[in-house]
């Protein structure tokens, strides 16, 4: 299985994965053989990355940590949840979310499972599903990527629910702010920019109000904007005023952020993601943190094609647990050459050797393929 950009798709490839609709439906199955309705059918979906089956990649699995009924059920939760709090005032949004607090905490749960009961380096498929409504999808990523970083910190399970809550409705105050304004596709005006940063107010009040789930939650909404030197918002609080769940959640959200499509602009992939975080580390965000991240969430996916600084060519194989910016790599080509064989490398066991670039729109010459 190998990741390819949709701009190298071409008719007569096979899909390696199967692509998610909103409803928890596939909307193209696995070995369906690529046509140009589908491609066309892909580019307006927005889709920019997507799994083909090939000869070079022959044997490589791609599997995502959270098993697919179980994300889609979490997301058909968090969706319900929150379309049911639309319209509503604060009293009565906070009412309704406190009945719906014992399937949110069963959805935490579920996801808790899934990632403290795995050893693996937390792998997130974000193309494999595509969905119209942003803020359901991010919830549920920003939620995984949230308890994988607490885990990594060794907080108790305790803490790791009530992060995973929090993480879950960290934005629900979105839902009260103009939906103009969420789905605009360019930049924000400043009065805009003032809206949408009442998100984590409004959050907070709906949250505070709520009688099953904890205090800390309704704060995690309202500071996981905040920043340790105190350029974050909506108070400009600092390091020690910001609460650590609080941390921990801002960090998660600016990383599914930038590797999620938006309306405005196309989604990087996880390493590239990782740097923009890394470049805010020890200044806007705990570095604690960050390297937590850095060592939970995958960095190359399988099947990702990499060019490294000898010159040689591979696609990721599998993960080391032990280093997640090192994996395994199938080399299939030396010297602008293709290999009649391939070989496996660790990385960690080529210090010297670098990542030079990444290579989602190499295109393979067509006797392997």
């Amino acid at each position: 299985m190998r990741l390819i950009s949709i701009d190298v798709l071409k008719e007569g490839m096979v899909l390696g994965r199967t692509i998610w609709n909103e409803a928890g439906h596939p909307l193209l199955k696995k070995d369906v053989v690529i046509n140009e309705r589908i491609i066309e059918r892909l580019q307006q979906l927005n889709t920019h990355y997507l799994y083909i089956d090939d000869k070079i990649s022959e044997g490589i699995e791609v599997k995502e940590t959270v098993p697919t009924d179980v994300r889609n059920k979490a997301i058909s939760t968090i969706k319900d949840s929150f379309q049911s709090l639309n319209g509503l005032s604060t009293v009565n949004a906070s009412y309704i979310l406190d009945q719906q607090s014992k399937a949110i905490v069963t959805i935490v749960d579920e996801l808790l499972s899934a990632i403290t009961g795995n050893n693996e380096i937390l792998t997130v498929l974000t193309d494999a599903y595509l969905f119209d409504e942003y803020l359901y999808q991010h919830s549920f990523h920003v939620t995984l990527y949230s308890i994988a970083i607490a885990k990594e910190l060794g907080h108790s399970a305790e803490d790791l629910r009530l992060i995973g809550i929090g993480a879950l409705l960290h934005d629900v105050g979105k839902l009260m702010v103009p939906k103009e304004i969420l789905k605009k596709p360019g930049r924000l005006s400043h009065e805009e920019f003032e809206m949408m940063k009442m998100h984590t107010r409004y959050g907070f009040d709906l949250l505070r109000n709520l009688h099953s789930i904890s205090l800390l939650v309704a704060h995690c909404a309202f500071q996981h904007h905040e920043r340790i030197d105190g350029s974050g918002y909506p108070r400009g609080l600092v390091d020690f005023e910001i609460h650590p769940f609080a941390k921990i959640i801002g960090v998660a959200d600016v990383f599914d952020a930038v590797t999620t499509n938006r309306v405005y602009r196309e989604k990087m992939l996880p390493s590239q993601g990782l740097a923009i975080v890394e470049a805010g580390s020890g200044t806007i965000y705990d570095a604690r943190i960050v390297n937590a991240l850095k060592r939970s969430v995958v960095h190359y996916p399988n099947g990702l094609i990499l060019k490294l600084s000898d010159g040689r060519r591979g696609i990721v194989s599998k993960q080391n647990t032990f280093d997640a910016a090192l994996p395994w790599i199938r080399i299939f080509e030396e010297r602008n050459e293709l290999l009649t064989a391939t070989y496996e490398i660790n990385l960690v066991d080529y210090p010297t050797v670098k990542i030079d670039s990444i290579e989602t729109d190499y295109v393979v010459p067509t006797r392997v393929v």
